[in-house]
């Protein structure tokens, strides 16, 4: 495997086609892309908005260096990109016509507030396209790797990847947060591991879920662990796509008041 970035982008490259769809974005729009990582979907929105202008938002210095050099190289100039907590950035009020998330909402938390600032940041009428995870239950990807591992999760413990995967209590938040015209669509699409065996198990391995798990067991129950998982990622080898493992996200479509 090469770096994160590419490795991510390829895992999600079904998404990232599903949420282009989504934002159905033209020409001359404002797009706020809220934890954009390294940009793959910051970029893709200034492709299609171009001269408009779009920025991303992240927590991760090291992925938006990562975010930075690919737009340099890729001569995109309608882009910028910002450190901050889209929580509590100061956004300036009704600046983009639009704002995307590729999983970056999940870990807000005070997601109601969160959301309430994000929407702040759209024009009368604007909308909010944003991928997150349904229940963790409904998505191999997690629970074929934590059969694996021995890893049991306890419900509602922390905030986690599938902390907006109840859809009716998402609703709620996104209708306590202002929003209105409100849509979850299933989508289901694979997540891809690797391209063989070898390379999914690299790439699992790095999780720090993964890492975490493995600190807790005895040398001999880590390694027995570990033969697990290689023969769990081997099981969903495919020999066109590489290793493929299920996955269920919600589309989540809204808007902010006309008035």
């Amino acid at each position: 495997m090469s770096d994160f970035r590419t490795d991510y982008d390829y895992e999600l490259r079904a998404y990232n086609e599903r949420l282009r769809e989504a934002a159905g974005l033209v020409v001359g729009e404002h797009v706020l892309d809220v934890g954009c990582g390294a940009g793959q979907s910051t970029r893709d929105a200034a492709r299609a908005v171009a001269p408009g202008r779009v920025l991303g938002i992240d927590l991760s210095a090291p992925l938006l260096d990562r975010a930075r050099q690919a737009t340099a190289q890729e001569r995109l100039d309608n882009v910028r990109y910002v450190q901050a907590d889209a929580q509590v950035h100061p956004f300036a009020a009704g600046e983009y016509d639009v704002a995307i998330s590729r999983f970056g909402v999940m870990f807000f938390a005070a997601p109601v507030a969160a959301l309430r600032n994000v929407a702040h940041a759209l024009r009368p009428g604007g909308r909010l396209v944003l991928l997150v995870w349904q229940r963790r239950e409904d998505n191999t990807w997690v629970t074929a790797v934590d059969h694996a591992l021995g890893r049991t999760v306890a419900p509602g413990a922390a905030l986690d990847a599938f902390s907006l995967g109840d859809p009716t209590a998402t609703r709620r938040l996104l209708e306590a947060a202002g929003l209105h015209d409100i849509h979850l669509d299933d989508i289901r699409e694979p997540v891809y591991y690797g391209r063989d065996t070898d390379s999914a198990m690299a790439w699992v391995q790095g999780f720090s879920t993964t890492q975490d798990a493995l600190a807790r067991l005895p040398p001999d129950e880590a390694d027995a662990a570990l033969a697990r998982l290689r023969a769990t990622l081997d099981a969903h080898l495919d020999p066109d796509a590489g290793v493929v493992l299920d996955a269920r996200a919600w589309m989540i479509t809204a808007r902010v008041s006309s008035s």
